[in-house]
C-alpha cells in the first residue's frame, strides 16, 4: 500500500508514521476512576490487537486512578485530556501519548493565550517522553476558527490543526500527530486530504467520529479509510462504534479487516442506498459517557426509527457533554444523554429533557412531524 512520507513519531513501543505499519487504536469505555474495570478493558483491547489504548482524564481523581492503571498494564497508553489542560502535568508520567483538543483550550482560562496553554502541555510531554496528538473534532472546533471560516467547517478544522502544528513547531516540539474527525465520512476525507496537502510531513490519525452502530458505523469508516489509506494518507486509525462495553474489541477487528482489504486491493463499492434515507449517528461507547444506558438507548432509537428509513433525516444520539451539544445541533433530531435525563433537540432547538424511559415516545412525535414536512414538500 502506498504511504505518504510522514516523519516517525515514537509512542512507547509503537511508531506512528515514517513508514511503520498502520497502528490500530481504541478507547476504554469504562469510568477511569473504576480502576478494576478500566484495567480489565485495557487488557481486553490489548488482547484484541490494539496497538494503543486511550483513556479519558477529566479530573485529579481520574489522574490518580491513571497512575494505578499504568502500574497494572503493559499496554501502550494514550490519555485524552478534556477541558482542563493543566492535568497534562499529572498524567504525563504515566502514559505514552497525550491527546488534546484545540477547541477545548478555548473554553478553559480564556484570559490566557493559547500558546501558553500549548506550551504547558508540550513541556509536560517532553519531560516525560510522551508524544502528542492534536485532536480536532467537528463537534468542538475553536469558535474563532469557526467564525473565520463561516460555512466551511472543514476549512475551520484544517486551519485549527495547522495553527497548532505551527505552535508546537515554534516551541521546538515535533513529536506529534494530528487527527481531523467528523461524523460525515465525506468531511473526514476532505479534511485529511486538505491537511496532508499542506503538511505531508505530519502523521495522521484517521477516524469517523460518532460513526454509529454496526454495520453502518463500519461501512462509513470503511468508505473514508478506503479513500484515504488507498491514497497513502493515514498512519494510525480507530473505528469508533457504539457497542456494549464488553464488545469494544470489535473496533480492533473491524480496523484490521479494513486495512487488510485495502492492502490487498479489496475495495468495496458504496451501496446505492447508503447516501440516502435515515442516517443515525452515535458516539462510541467511551469513558466520557455519563450514563451507560446511552448504549442501549442508541440501539432502541435505531429500532424505533426504522419506519423512517426512506426519509433523508439524521438522528444523533450522543453520550456526553463534550461533543453532545455540537453534534446534536447539526442533526435534524438529537438526543444528548446526561446522567439522569436525555435532552431532545430539533437542530439547535431544545424540545425538552426527558427520562430515559420516556424519551422514545417524544422522539416518535418529533420524527413524525419531520416526515410530514418532507411529504408536504414533495407534493
Amino acid at each position: 500500500m502506498p504511504r505518504n512520507r510522514t516523519r516517525a513519531v515514537p509512542v512507547g513501543a509503537v511508531t506512528i508514521g515514517g513508514g511503520a505499519p498502520i497502528a490500530v487504536q481504541s478507547m476504554a469505555a469504562t469510568r477511569t476512576q473504576d480502576v478494576e474495570a478500566t484495567v480489565r478493558q485495557v487488557n481486553l483491547l490489548q488482547a484484541a490487537g490494539a496497538d494503543l489504548v486511550r483513556i479519558a482524564v477529566d479530573s485529579r481523581r481520574d489522574a490518580e486512578a491513571l497512575a494505578e492503571i499504568r502500574r497494572r498494564t503493559t499496554a501502550t497508553l494514550s490519555v485524552d485530556l478534556q477541558e482542563n489542560y493543566r492535568l497534562a502535568v499529572l498524567v504525563a508520567p504515566h502514559v505514552d501519548k497525550i491527546r488534546y483538543n484545540p477547541g477545548h483550550l478555548y473554553h478553559h482560562e480564556r484570559e490566557k493565550p493559547v500558546r501558553e496553554k500549548v506550551a504547558l502541555i508540550a513541556e509536560a510531554a517532553a519531560a516525560h517522553d510522551c508524544a502528542l496528538r492534536v485532536g480536532v473534532n467537528c463537534g468542538s472546533v475553536d469558535p474563532e476558527q469557526s467564525a473565520a471560516h463561516g460555512e466551511d467547517d472543514v476549512g475551520a478544522m484544517v486551519a485549527s490543526a495547522l495553527e497548532h502544528c505551527a505552535l508546537l513547531d515554534g516551541l521546538g516540539f515535533t513529536r506529534y500527530v494530528v487527527s481531523l474527525k467528523d461524523s460525515d465520512w465525506r468531511k473526514v476525507v476532505d479534511a485529511n486530504r486538505r491537511f496532508a496537502a499542506q503538511r505531508p510531513d505530519v502523521p495522521l490519525h484517521l477516524g469517523v467520529t460518532e460513526a454509529g452502530m454496526p454495520p453502518e458505523g463500519v461501512i462509513k469508516t470503511r468508505i473514508a479509510f478506503e479513500q484515504l489509506l488507498g491514497q497513502g494518507v493515514g498512519d494510525t486509525v480507530r473505528v469508533s462504534l457504539t457497542v456494549p462495553f464488553e464488545r469494544k474489541g470489535e473496533e480492533i477487528a473491524a480496523a484490521r479487516e479494513i486495512i487488510d482489504d485495502i492492502a490487498h486491493g479489496r475495495f468495496r463499492s458504496v451501496p446505492d442506498w447508503f447516501d440516502h434515507g435515515l442516517n443515525i449517528i452515535s458516539c462510541p461507547s467511551c469513558s466520557r459517557v455519563e450514563n451507560e444506558a446511552f448504549v442501549e438507548l442508541a440501539q432502541q432509537v435505531k429500532q424505533v426509527a426504522a419506519y423512517a428509513r426512506d426519509y433523508d433525516i439524521t438522528i444523533a444520539v450522543m453520550g456526553c457533554r463534550v461533543n453532545g451539544p455540537g453534534e446534536t445541533d447539526g442533526a435534524d433530531l438529537g438526543l444528548w444523554c446526561g446522567p439522569a435525563a436525555v435532552n431532545l433537540k430539533r437542530g439547535s432547538e431544545l424540545l425538552g429533557a426527558f427520562p430515559y424511559d420516556r424519551v422514545l415516545d417524544r422522539l416518535r412525535v418529533a420524527l413524525d412531524e419531520l416526515i410530514a414536512q418532507q411529504r408536504a414538500g414533495a407534493r
